[in-house]
């Protein structure tokens, strides 16, 4: 299976508790923190519920 990287881009300040946990479970803590993970649905899912605060890297 393949890997995707993503990177935290915006601060988790005055976002709702939910995203907050999404970006921890994410395993992102810092801005501009990188991290690889396996490329799943689920992945997949939770990057694009906090959409706003991450971006996929190529």
């Amino acid at each position: 299976m393949a890997n995707i990287k993503y990177r935290q881009k915006k601060s988790l300040i005055g976002t709702p508790e939910s995203h907050r946990k999404i970006v921890k479970a994410l395993g992102l803590k810092k801005i501009g923190q990188v991290v690889e993970a396996k490329d799943t649905p689920q992945i997949r899912g939770m990057i694009q519920k906090v959409h706003y605060m991450v971006e996929v890297i190529d």
